[in-house]
């Protein structure tokens, strides 16, 4: 294969062929080869001897074909008849150069672009055509001539070899509808030997057509400068703002102000108008800028909307009158000699006079011919306080209260009446304070010490007779409550079915029974004794419990126990439940050792509560309101 540049001349030299023959060249014409060109005439030739294939035609054009595939003979016996002979194929391929030079499809172009069309955006992209290829159709483009200069430019994307027109400045249909270009492209590399084919460039016309959009509301500002004073009154106008609409239509505008600048809406806007006026009394010391947001709204399409800055500056007026810069803590030694500076003080003010500030320091009226203290302006916006005397003494007075005048240079001036409070110190020889303020001391001479270990005697005499009281009131309080506890609590449930008459093993009948026994005073009645007392009576005045009805004898039998539980001094002062365990001999239930019985088998009749449960009712109605009456229920 072989390659040759896009030929214009005839018998150029494209490649030279050889081939060997293995006979002897010394013995006739065995070894003597000749070359011919089968395949690839007329437009290439080779000659018989050499083996160099020319072209054979003047005008051999890349760009109509750019491959030819050649068959080339070698044959011996210098190509008489009875030779032998060997064939071979050249592909030859045409390189291309620079003969062609570019074209423009079309002697016009028309585009048609939004007037809302960003800046540096892509108007129209054209192209002119070059059969060349490679480098040799690199081209460049530019703007020979048009309307609107400095409007657009035009640039050669290197891959598709495109002319980029680009849009430079604002388009706008009410002030131009289109633009005129002449656009020309060349090539940008020319070969000299081809000169004379024709100039390698070519020209063409673009008219850019800009089609109208509706457009939001243009102000004449974007930003707007405005001052009040602080002191202005509300409805008072700062200034205007002034939107058009730039379309054809020339909607009418409204105004409006951008509630998230103005959160606390200090300001308003007439919506026809667009005059900004006060809402509010302003204060420099809190905001002394504003920035507002104004909108510039289309009534016949809300959805158009303008937008403008109002930057609003807030003067200062003299509002504020001047106080100390700081809390003073001034102290004073008691051996402070006349004429010294106990403190130095200043004043600082909100207001933002133009001249800066200058404060006047005095003391008050009512203090200016004191003998303790006296104020020296230093005419430098600050003051020295100085002692009058010395000898100052603290258990005499600790603190002294020194009203100080300051007055502004506003206009009109202000001032204000501030204390500093000074207070006298105990200093050691260096002028050092140990100890300031009131002196702890008493008329009777007692430290503190003494005073506060006989504060806390008297609080632990008081908390020992509060416990003594409470201890008192606890042990009146009744074990039982009538209202609040109920009686069977105190039930005790066997479930075991007594003896009747033969049951011996629960209760001691001789105890019941023998009454002549006298009780001892000193065991507690409260609770069931482990050990059997009795109370004897002198049998002369005692009646025979066997002589006497049951129910007399119950009630004998209850009053003994009272009498006993109401002379006993072992027991607290308070009512208590006695529980007795006692049988009357004329019991229908003949034993209390069958309560609540679960059998069924006997056919003893135990139901001895119908018959004695009137009684117990009845005794404790008797004896139910002495203190020392025991209750049933």
């Amino acid at each position: 294969m072989c390659s040759t540049r896009d030929l214009k001349k005839n018998r150029t030299m494209v490649v030279q062929v050889a081939a060997t023959d293995a006979d002897d060249p010394t013995y006739g014409n065995s070894a003597r080869v000749v070359y011919s060109i089968i395949h690839g005439q007329p437009y290439f030739s080779v000659e018989p001897k050499t083996g160099v294939i020319r072209t054979a035609l003047p005008n051999m054009d890349r760009e109509t074909r750019d491959q030819y595939v050649l068959i080339i003979q070698a044959k011996d016996m210098v190509g008489q008849m009875g030779g032998l002979s060997g064939t071979t194929s050249v592909t030859v391929t045409l390189t291309d150069v620079n003969d062609n030079p570019p074209r423009f499809t079309h002697e016009s172009y028309q585009y048609k672009v939004l007037e809302s069309l960003s800046l540096q955006s892509v108007v129209a992209r054209i192209k002119a055509a070059d059969a060349d290829i490679g480098s040799n159709a690199a081209m460049d483009y530019w703007i020979m001539d048009g309307d609107g200069p400095g409007m657009f430019n035009i640039t050669t994307d290197d891959d598709t070899q495109e002319g980029v027109i680009i849009l430079l400045k604002p388009l706008d249909f009410e002030t131009k509808s289109s633009f005129s270009l002449r656009i020309e492209a060349t090539n940008r590399n020319i070969d000299s030997n081809f000169l004379s084919l024709g100039p390698f460039s070519d020209t063409t016309s673009v008219k850019v057509t800009v089609q109208d959009v509706n457009e939001p509301p243009i102000f004449s500002s974007p930003l707007n400068n405005m001052v009040v004073p602080e002191d202005a009154r509300v409805g008072t106008s700062i200034g205007r703002v002034s939107a058009h609409d730039p379309d054809t239509s020339s909607s009418a505008i409204r105004y409006s102000i951008d509630r998230n600048t103005d959160l606390e809406r200090f300001f308003n806007v007439d919506a026809v108008s667009g005059i900004i006026s006060t809402a509010k009394p302003l204060d420099r010391e809190a905001n002394s800028v504003h920035n507002l947001t104004i909108f510039a709204i289309e009534s016949q399409d809300p959805t158009q909307i303008g937008k403008s800055i109002a930057l609003v500056t807030v003067m200062d007026i003299n509002d504020n009158a001047p106080v100390f810069a700081i809390d003073y803590e001034t102290l004073l030694c008691e051996n402070a000699m006349p004429g010294q500076v106990i403190q130095t003080i200043s004043a600082v003010d909100q207001d933002e006079p133009l001249s800066g500030h200058r404060f006047y320091f005095a003391l008050a009226a009512s203090v200016a011919g004191n003998l303790n203290f006296t104020l020296r302006d230093n005419k430098d916006n600050t003051a020295s306080v100085l002692t009058k005397r010395g000898g100052f003494r603290r258990r005499e007075q600790p603190v002294y209260r020194l009203p100080v005048l300051i007055v502004d240079s506003g206009s009109p001036a202000l001032s204000s009446t501030n204390t500093l409070s000074v207070h006298v110190c105990d200093c050691d020889a260096d002028g050092v304070a140990s100890s300031c303020g009131a002196v702890a001391y008493t008329a009777t001479g007692l430290s503190t010490g003494a005073l506060l270990a006989i504060l806390g005697c008297i609080i632990t005499l008081l908390m020992m007779v509060l416990l003594i009281v409470s201890m008192h009131r606890r042990r009146k309080e009744p074990l039982i409550l009538e209202e609040e506890r109920d009686i069977r609590e105190n039930i005790v449930r066997y479930d075991d079915e007594g003896g009747g008459e033969e049951d011996t093993e629960a209760f001691d009948m001789v105890t019941l029974r023998n009454l002549n026994v006298i009780r001892d005073p000193n065991l507690r009645r409260d609770v069931t004794p482990d050990t059997p007392t009795f109370f004897h009576y002198p049998s002369a005045t005692r009646p025979s419990h066997k002589s006497l009805p049951d129910n007399v004898v119950f009630r004998e039998f209850i009053w003994e126990r009272l009498q006993d539980a109401d002379v006993d001094p072992s027991v607290p002062p308070y009512d208590s439940l006695q529980t007795y365990a006692f049988e009357g001999s004329g019991s229908v239930a003949e034993s209390l050792s069958s309560l609540e019985s679960l059998s069924t088998d006997s056919d003893q009749n135990y139901d001895y509560l119908s018959n004695w449960g009137p009684r117990f009712k009845k005794l404790a109605d008797l004896y139910g309101n002495s203190d020392s009456t025991s209750v049933f229920s």
